[in-house]
């Protein structure tokens, strides 16, 4: 009874991983990511505001014109980027799912990164399209002209995630001048993933959309950097012909984003989040040297809040299985992966979780 384009929709390895650490007592959740900081207290207020003064109506399908000429305004500040046209998605997912049911046609080629994002190769089969990979291994770094050698005539759209989920990765400007120079020779459209561009830890973050403009659609958001993933709350930039349809669509499916959370994100852009980012980047520093220091093969991440080591012994999955037996929850990297050889860590958690869960992996390897 089910169509076609769920055949090979399976269940997501983190959620799988999440409701299992509903059912433990007290266990080190390297699994999911969220921050573990609470929202602002501004946008608190904001959101509740806006529920007791009459607020929950639907907005406009594109979002609230002020929060869109903020988006639009910080856009331009820090990317130089001055997209023709913003719309507020229900979440950075939402905003992917609109734009894959906009742009492409089955036997459409996507080229993604490998490791990637969980939800690219799947929203991708929902609609047909064909995922290429370009691939990071073994450092994370992207080479363009691996990503030159996968265009064929069926390729429509380039995907950058940076920094990356699962990796950590975050690509340097020269990396990404190359990838829109390919672009532009080649007329292909790119998405640029930047949902984690607050959480950039060792140089400025840069964007595709700042050397390629006119074909770029940017994906960011909210749930990350201000705490509130719960709120679904993201958006998208770029052409005005493609945001255009993605509007129309999204008025046939979510509507518009949550009302209350967007006036609550309009405050969010008079928020110093520093403070913050640099209790994260102290927390990437105590992951990676702990895991260092205990043996583990590991690539430093410059960005989001994700790590991804080499699994002990070279088989994730029993390196999994075998570290939530002992209350460890971690994703295997084939949930992001074509390989079976790493493993996920989101260090999204308290500092003394983070060195409790490194001297538990740290057992865990030894019985591999």
């Amino acid at each position: 009874m089910f169509a076609d384009r769920i055949k090979n929709l399976t269940a997501s390895g983190i959620r799988k991983v999440f409701d299992l650490a509903a059912k433990m007592k007290n266990p080190v959740n390297f699994s999911i990511g969220q921050p573990d900081f609470d929202v602002p207290e501004e946008m608190k207020q904001a959101a509740i505001q806006a529920i007791q003064t009459g607020g929950n109506r639907y907005t406009v399908t594109q979002g609230l014109e002020e929060l869109r000429i903020r988006i639009k305004a910080e856009l331009q500040k820090s990317r130089q980027f001055n997209p023709e046209s913003v719309l507020v998605t229900s979440g950075t997912s939402g905003g992917l799912l609109l734009l894959m049911l906009v742009l492409i046609n089955p036997g459409d080629e996507v080229l993604l990164p490998d490791p990637y994002f969980v939800m690219y190769r799947h929203l991708l089969n929902l609609v047909g399209g064909i995922a290429r990979y370009y691939n990071l291994y073994p450092n994370f770094q992207l080479n363009p002209l691996d990503i030159k050698k996968l265009i064929t005539e069926k390729t429509k759209l380039i995907i950058i995630n940076s920094p990356s989920n699962p990796t950590g990765a975050v690509f340097p400007e020269a990396s990404l001048r190359q990838v829109a120079e390919i672009a532009r020779e080649h007329n292909l459209l790119v998405l640029s993933d930047e949902i984690y561009d607050a959480f950039v830890y060792d140089s400025p973050h840069c964007s595709i959309a700042t050397y390629y403009p006119n074909k770029t659609i940017l994906l960011a958001g909210y749930s990350k950097s201000y705490g509130i993933p719960g709120w679904r709350m993201g958006y998208a930039a770029g052409p005005g012909d493609i945001i255009e349809k993605m509007t129309t669509l999204q008025q046939f499916s979510f509507v518009c984003a949550p009302a209350p959370a967007q006036y609550g994100c309009i405050k969010a852009f008079d928020i110093d989040m520093r403070p913050q980012m640099e209790l994260y980047k102290q927390k990437r520093d105590l992951i990676y040297q702990g895991l260092v220091e205990r043996g583990f093969q590991v690539t430093k991440p410059s960005g989001s809040f994700y790590i991804f080591p080499a699994a002990p012994g070279g088989d994730d999955q029993s390196f999994c299985e075998k570290a939530v037996e002992h209350e460890v929850l971690i994703i295997p990297g084939n949930t992001f992966s074509s390989s079976k050889t790493h493993f996920r860590i989101s260090f999204a958690v308290a500092n003394d979780v983070i060195v409790r869960g490194l001297d538990i992996l740290a057992k865990v390897a030894k019985l591999m």
